[in-house]
Parts: C-alpha cells; structure tokens; sequence
C-alpha cells in the first residue's frame, strides 16, 4: 500500500499565543487566507510520518485533482465490504492535518459504524496548493465528486462532518450540492472569519467585523477568505446536527447559537446539542457517550436505512 508523508504542525493554540502577545503575524498559510493576517499558520517545520495502520486502520491513499487542478491527498477508511453505511466525508479544523484526527476517527468507527473519508486541503499535509476560500470550495468539491462516483458506498447517505473551519467548509459544499449530501454535522464552528478577527485580536473588532460587530468595518476589504458561513447557513436544506462545546477558548459558543438560529429560519430538520465541558478540539472526546449519541439519533432519523447494529467487524 503506497504511503505518503502526513506533515505534523502545532495547535490551534498558537493562535492564543498570538492574542496574548498582540501580535498580528503575517506567515503564509493564514496569509492566504486573510490579506490582514488574523490567525496565525501553524508551523510546518517539523514532518512526522503518521498513517491509520498505526491505529489498526485499514485505508486507502487517495489522489485527487481540484477543478483548478491542484493535486490533493485523501484517506478513504471502509468500515467493512459487506456494511453499507453511511460515508462521513470529515473536514478538518485550521491547525494540524488529518492524521492528528485519527483517533478521533477510530472512535467513530466503532461508534457510528460509517465509512470515513479524509481530505488534505491544499496546502495542508501532502496536497499542493496554497490555502484559500476559493481553493478549498474547490478541494472539497472534487471530494464529494470522488465519492458520488465509488461503486463501493451507498452514493445517497454521504454526510458531511465539519468542525471549526471545516464546519465553514462542509456548509458551502453542502449548500452547493443539495442532491449530493444528505445530512451535515457542524461542530464549534464560527459564524465568519471576519467575526473572528475582533475575537483572536481584540483591536481590530471596530475595524474589521461581520454579523456582531457595530464598528463601521472599514477594513472589511482586506480579508481575502471571510468564511461567511452565517450566510451560508440559511441556504442549506439538508438536516443539520449543530454540536457546541461551551467551553470553546477559541470560537466563542454563541457563534453556534447564532448559526443555528439562522439555520431554523428556513430549515425545520435541525438539531443542536451542546456540551458544558466541551472546549475547541476536545468536544468529541469530553462529551463521552452523549456525544456519539445524539449523532447516532440523529443519523437514524435523517439519513435512509441507517442502522447503527450494523457489524463493525474489527473496530
């Protein structure tokens, strides 16, 4: 099985880092994705090799072109050949990439009996590329593509799983392809990237800002990726599962609240679900049982024949 090399970075908490020291740094991958930098790149200098076998994974490595014809790396975990559940197609948070997702992607094997597909988006782990809105709509475009054309998924129960950034991401795609997703789950995920910029660096909040902010926002123009995702929100019709960690040190949990009360104003298939320990990156593992719940009820009430008894095999 061909192996390629996963590049390791730190955590989103070297954005707090920044916010303490006030410093607006300027580093690439953020640079791409605001002309005023808000939340800083994590490092890239250190190359860790790490792959689902290390979890007793089975995978397949995936290569995939963007529309614009930037070369992406992909995992595709099967549950088992004969289970037919539904494809959770993940979408990842700003920081790391997407081997530091997989134990949570080992948990939700056996909790939620799925197949799980993970994308690399440009410019993280080994995809080409520079980050960007536009360029990543197009990442996550030629994932769902891939997917609706495998002959080994049921194509009509692919869902969406994003968090934080991901949850940004998941809400255009979906919006974008109401007849190819069938479900979408948002976890800690921000209402705008220019929302954002007033939270990670408080001085900016009268200058640049989107729904919360009262400043006259003149610096609007220069975020170049501003992740509207409370636009977005209002324009998808597929059931969406909010889950909110209360304790989220990065998005603030009234993001999520305002997400989904914008979200019920024209879509009656939603669900939210919060967690009072839950923080940024942590939800999923502090929420215990009650977390994989409430995705298990509700991938049993909105997506076709799911069946959470389904054999898990090894998992």
């Amino acid at each position: 099985m061909p192996r390629s090399p996963v590049l390791s970075s730190t955590p989103l908490h070297d954005a707090l880092a920044a916010r303490r020291h006030g410093l607006l740094v300027a580093l690439p991958r953020e640079a791409s994705l605001l002309r005023s930098p808000v939340l800083p790149r994590p490092s890239l200098g250190r190359i860790a090799i790490t792959y689902p076998l290390a979890f007793a994974i089975d995978y397949e490595d995936v290569w995939l072109r963007s529309a614009d014809g930037v070369r992406l790396h992909a995992w595709f975990i099967k549950l088992s050949p004969h289970c037919k559940g539904p494809t959770i197609l993940f979408f990842q948070e700003n920081a790391g990439n997407i081997a530091h997702r997989l134990e949570f992607v080992r948990i939700m094997l056996q909790r939620l009996h799925c197949n799980v597909f993970l994308l690399s988006y440009r410019g993280y782990g080994a995809s080409d590329g520079r980050p960007s809105e536009h360029g990543i709509t197009k990442d996550a475009q030629a994932a769902l593509d891939h997917l609706a054309q495998r002959n080994d998924i049921d194509t009509s129960k692919i869902v969406i799983f994003g968090r934080s950034l991901g949850g940004a991401v998941g809400s255009v795609l979906a919006k974008n392809n109401p007849d190819k997703v069938s479900a979408v789950i948002l976890e800690n995920t921000f209402t705008s990237i220019l929302d954002m910029a007033g939270i990670l660096l408080p001085f900016l909040k009268w200058f640049i800002g989107g729904t919360t902010s009262k400043g006259p926002r003149v610096l609007n123009f220069l975020v170049r990726s501003p992740w509207n995702t409370i636009k977005t929100i209002g324009q998808i019709k597929q059931p969406i599962l909010f889950l909110s960690g209360l304790q989220d040190e990065m998005v603030p949990p009234s993001h999520m609240r305002m997400l989904h009360a914008k979200a019920i104003e024209t879509n009656s298939k939603c669900i939210f679900v919060d967690f009072p320990s839950g923080m940024h990156m942590d939800t999923w593992l502090s929420g215990g049982d009650r977390y994989w719940r409430s995705i298990q009820i509700f991938l049993a009430r909105y997506v076709s024949e799911y069946d959470v008894n389904c054999d898990a095999d090894d998992y």
